[in-house]
């Protein structure tokens, strides 16, 4: 599927957390020779600068001025996207529980989103990639060739993050509880709100495995590679 002349289209990924958008973008990219655009990266990127540099969450304006002052840049690798912020490589640090958690009351904020968006894209308006996150396919590339809305049973997707972070007892308490509350921010926010775009394919992966949600999304872009010539 990596034929040169293909026409590259652009593929959004949107979903709720745990529902394993990165894990399955990366892998689609990887199939099709495309770039894996990770936009909950980028937002992650910005909540550690804030933590950095003592900025709080709730001060829009404050965190709109820091990320014109940023530059947040994907490098794509073999074993996934290299998030250089300001030059620093800080793809394992923004992985962190706090930054995670922080990369959701920042993206709350309407201005800082749409800084995201004209950011998310300018890379992405030669079409070849595949990007993920929680408003692609209603906000940042509204005709992209593909859009996919990846869900699954609320309870799965909190035990497939537990079982990612490697958390149980207590703590597996707490991160559930944190997950339900960023669906509910996801959701309920006011600017580009958690939301299944309408033209969009409906992937539950409950009971599907990762590989066949992966040839699902395969299939799809075969039906469009198709449709287009």
């Amino acid at each position: 599927m990596t034929d040169p002349s293909r026409r590259k289209l652009i593929i959004a990924i949107d979903g709720p957390a745990g529902a394993g958008k990165s894990t399955v973008a990366a892998r689609v990219a990887r199939k099709l020779g495309y770039v894996n655009l990770e936009s909950g990266a980028m937002y992650r990127a910005l909540a550690l600068k804030a933590i950095e540099w003592d900025v709080a969450f709730d001060d829009e304006e404050a965190l709109l001025k820091l990320a014109r002052e940023s530059r947040i840049t994907l490098q794509p690798t073999v074993g996934g996207n290299r998030v250089l912020l300001d030059g620093r490589d800080v793809s394992a640090r923004i992985r962190e529980r706090d930054v995670t958690e922080a990369a959701s009351k920042v993206s709350v904020h309407p201005s800082v989103r749409q800084w995201m968006v004209e950011r998310q894209r300018e890379l992405g308006l030669g079409g070849g990639i595949v990007m993920e996150g929680r408003d692609i396919g209603t906000k940042v590339f509204p005709d992209a060739d593909l859009k996919v809305f990846l869900d699954a049973d609320p309870v799965i997707r909190e035990q497939r993050r537990l079982d990612q972070q490697k958390i149980k007892g207590a703590s597996a308490e707490s991160m559930a509880a944190e997950l339900r509350e960023r669906d509910r921010r996801d959701r309920t926010r006011a600017a580009s709100p958690l939301v299944a775009a309408s033209d969009a394919v409906i992937v539950d992966s409950t009971n599907l495995s990762e590989d066949e949600v992966v040839e699902r999304i395969e299939h799809l872009a075969e039906e469009k590679f198709t449709a287009s010539k």
